[in-house]
């Protein structure tokens, strides 16, 4: 049994991979279709770009509306922990899987900088406005400006104007000449210049100013958003004296790129590099029998996402001993290199830690103001994630870190001139919001012998 968590462009086209290979398969997904965050439909469409293959597949087993909380290593394989059922409902329904093969696609999320205001109500994140849009055809607001870096700005930008929002600007913190250090790269994505295009003439037709090395530096409001300072910067982020600009919304959507989704990859103890799930040309991982595809491999889009899903399918297929063809590595190798052109085209530069004040909150669950963080770390000299985690309270709250978590720990980092390892946020037995009942019901998914380091 190949067990494949999450059902985005990644998971799709490892479990079509596999299943072709003749291997069973089961696909794990929270959402009620597959697609993930990029194809995401309303309620009741299930047209996603491969959901027919994975629904008429005999060999697929797809567990939708399902969370994998917990991966248990055992001799022949590992023990998948899944509740299924609605996450906010009573009923949820708790079994486990074995997996003799195991691929994670589990992808990201949205990156989010603190800023003054970012805690008012009306502020979100890029990818819960599109998710918004695109899922339930709801408008975040009327007045929307959209900001941060990276060409998802542009797609969610589209997204809010299909259900009817206006949006008064696109800013990008970078500047647009960043893919001139990268002309292979450029050349390796010439197949989305149709794309890109494409949301030239949508902000061309509704008249909306795009502008490079442009930001949201804070945001304005008592009860919710009701303007924000914007202010051009400079290379390195810092905001140029005497650009700062007033505008009236009633929304701000700010992304700064994604943050892969390691709980599950660390709780399988995959080796990390540079924050992201290791792989060889086969998207093997550290763990023999454990594959990773998408995101969790590097930031490069669902075009390299399929790619690799393809790949880690059919060698996770041969692991069992499947006879399979060798699949072609030549969109991986154009799509990684691409990824590579993104990450100089659209760097998150530290320029970003001065828009702060002291009681701005960098950690919303638990309210842990900047201030504070500072005086955590002065008193009590924490040396890393985990300490600063326990003297501050960061990432202490309901989301664990995963929202405020990598900037803590560059903001930390930046304070004490230490090393704080962001993707140490993610190390927890416990991967996914659990009832203290359904814990009760479930045998220890975990070994409690290992420490946390």
């Amino acid at each position: 049994m190949i067990v494949v968590i999450g059902a985005g462009p990644a998971g799709i086209n490892a479990a079509r991979a596999a299943a072709t290979a003749g291997a069973e398969v089961t696909l794990i997904d929270t959402a009620p279709t597959v697609g993930g965050q990029y194809h995401r439909q309303a309620p009741g469409a299930d047209n996603a770009p491969g959901a027919a293959d994975i629904a008429s597949e005999p060999k697929i087993r797809h567990l939708a509306e399902s969370v994998v909380w917990a991966i248990e290593s055992v001799h022949n394989g590992h023990k998948i922990h899944v509740r299924t059922g609605q996450a906010d409902g009573p009923g949820r329904q708790g079994h486990t899987v074995h997996a003799d093969a195991l691929i994670l696609a589990t992808g990201a999320y949205d990156r989010a900088l603190p800023f003054p205001g970012w805690d008012l109500p009306g502020v979100v994140t890029a990818g819960a406005a599109q998710a918004m849009a695109k899922g339930q055809g709801v408008a975040v607001g009327k007045r929307v400006v959209v900001a941060g870096t990276g060409p998802f700005l542009l797609p969610v930008t589209q997204s809010l104007v299909h259900v009817g929002a206006h949006v008064v600007g696109v800013l990008e913190a970078n500047r647009a000449r960043g893919w001139f250090l990268a002309p292979k790269a450029l050349f390796a994505g010439r197949g989305k210049l149709g794309e890109l295009a494409g949301y030239a003439k949508l902000l061309a037709r509704h008249r909306i100013p795009y502008r490079t090395s442009r930001t949201v530096i804070a945001a304005h409001g008592t009860d919710r958003v009701t303007g924000v300072t914007t202010a051009a910067l400079d290379t390195q982020w810092k905001v140029k004296p005497g650009t700062e600009r007033r505008i009236a919304v009633d929304a701000v959507c700010v992304g700064f790129g994604f943050t892969p989704q390691l709980e599950l990859a660390v709780s399988a103890r995959c080796r990390l590099v540079d924050g992201f799930v290791e792989v060889n040309d086969a998207q093997a991982t550290s763990v023999p029998g454990v594959f990773a595809a998408g995101e969790l491999t590097g930031i490069g889009g669902a075009d390299l996402a399929a790619a690799e899903g393809t790949v880690a399918g059919t060698a996770a297929a041969a692991y069992l001993g499947h006879e399979t063809a060798k699949p072609s590595l030549k969109a991986v190798r154009r799509g990684r290199l691409f990824a590579q052109g993104l990450d100089k085209a659209y760097p998150v530069r530290p320029g970003w830690q001065r828009w702060l004040t002291d009681d701005t909150l960098v950690c919303r669950c638990e309210e842990v103001s900047l201030g504070a963080l500072r005086a955590a770390l002065a008193q009590y000299e924490a040396l890393g994630v985990r300490s600063l985690k326990l003297t501050s309270r960061v990432g202490l709250g309901p989301c664990q870190g995963r929202v405020c978590g990598r900037a803590a720990a560059e903001l930390a980092a930046g304070i004490t001139g230490g090393t704080f390892d962001p993707a140490a946020t993610a190390k927890r037995p416990i991967a996914a919001p659990l009832r203290l009942s359904e814990l009760a019901q479930c045998r220890p998914a975990f070994d409690e012998t290992v420490e946390e380091k």
